[in-house]
């Protein structure tokens, strides 16, 4: 066993053990692949979010949404299609890391994986 295995992600415990190609936290149950969270870290060691067909996106791009999303408040959803433009990438809550304002809706969230750089 090697003594230099990373912390858990989820609640930094030291106590994380390999299992195959997974690493497990056995204190919160976490399990995840040290490859993909190298793989989402850019060269400088910030996180690269990519859009639904693994594009790169950065601030200040313009995306389309790819599939109808309902809005709590709202009659009607964000329909497929809609542009959004000047996006501001975020550590969101629940995976939503995309801040914009969406004409006709404001200021919202959006996860990466429901956009498509346009």
């Amino acid at each position: 066993m090697t003594d230099n295995l990373p912390a858990c992600p989820k609640c930094s415990s030291e106590y994380t053990y390999e299992m195959d190609t997974l690493m497990i936290c056995p204190e919160c149950g976490h399990e995840w692949a040290p490859a993909e969270e190298a793989a989402d870290t850019g060269a400088t060691g910030e996180r690269v979010i990519k859009d639904a067909v693994g594009n790169v996106l950065s601030d200040g791009d313009t995306v389309t949404v790819v599939k109808a999303l309902k809005v709590k408040g709202s009659a009607s959803g964000i329909k497929a299609g809609t542009k959004v433009r000047n996006i501001r990438l975020v550590d969101g809550v629940d995976g939503h890391d995309i801040d914009c304002k969406i004409d006709g809706f404001g200021p919202m969230q959006l996860k990466s994986s429901v956009v498509k750089k346009a």
